[in-house]
């Protein structure tokens, strides 16, 4: 498999063991991450700073259980696609949610340059409100 393959496959890998670190390891300044409109966090944030406090805090402070369950990886060369499922409890609202999701990661020598999900967000929203 290709080094950004392998970059991304370690980055689902520490989120499955709760490592943001390993998670963050592909990531640097330049990284632009969209978050699909609609989803809680919608919006481009650039950065490592910028993507763990926007995305990252945020799902661990207003959700229980989140996870993301990565079913297939497809090595596309320089465009990596994750698909699976989002699952987890909204606090506020105690409901639960699950909802099918692909992420297209575009990746230069290891590195990620940009990030996009897109997901079910009426199923998101319905968690949340």
């Amino acid at each position: 498999m290709s080094k950004n393959y392998e970059a991304i496959k370690a980055h689902y890998a520490g989120s499955d063991n709760k490592d943001l670190a390993a998670m963050m390891a592909p990531i640097t300044d330049r990284t632009a991450w969209t978050e699909m409109a609609g989803f809680p966090y919608a919006g481009t944030y650039v950065g490592t700073v910028a993507i763990i406090e926007g995305v990252f805090k945020r799902i661990g402070d207003e959700w229980e259980g989140y996870t993301f369950t990565l079913e297939r990886l497809v090595d596309g060369g320089s465009t990596i696609l994750g698909i699976g499922t989002y699952t987890g409890t909204y606090k506020r609202t105690g409901k639960p949610m699950k909802a099918r999701v692909v992420h297209v990661w575009d990746v230069e020598d290891g590195k990620v340059l940009r990030f996009e999900q897109f997901t079910d967000t009426k199923l998101v929203a319905q968690a949340t409100g």
